[in-house]
């Protein structure tokens, strides 16, 4: 069984991946996709951590979350390969479109990551449900 505090940081971190895919639906409908490659990464970003939040576990980098999660969930066949393999297209996107002098983001990656972070969201907020609920 999972403590409450650890219960209300998950629920206060998939809150957060909530917002930023919210966020990341609005930059994509205003045709901002910079904006929306981020706010979609952290939307996937905050719901691992929200995960890792039940087991009292963190990580400094950003590579350290997306590392435990392929080891602790996809690896171990929580969740699908396509999950992790989103996670990580994900990160890189952002980190391309945030870090590279003229990066001309395609609009159909960010629709898709976009999509991709909908589904990796509802995902894990399923299972973290699941874990939490009597």
């Amino acid at each position: 069984m999972y403590d409450k505090e650890h219960i209300d940081l998950a629920l206060y971190r998939m809150d957060k991946a909530e917002e930023a895919l919210t966020d990341a639906q609005d930059a994509l409908r205003q045709g901002k996709c910079a904006n929306a490659a981020n706010r979609s990464y952290y939307a996937f970003f905050h719901a691992v951590r929200a995960l890792f939040a039940l087991e009292s576990k963190d990580f400094r980098k950003h590579s350290g979350v997306i590392a435990n999660f392929q080891k602790d969930y996809v690896k171990t066949g929580v969740f699908p390969i396509e999950l992790g393999k989103h996670l990580q297209s994900a990160f890189n996107l952002r980190t391309q479109s945030d870090y590279r002098d003229f990066y001309v983001l395609p609009k159909e990656k960010v629709t898709a990551q976009v999509a991709n972070a909908e589904a990796f969201v509802a995902t894990l907020k399923r299972y973290l449900l699941s874990l939490i609920s009597p």
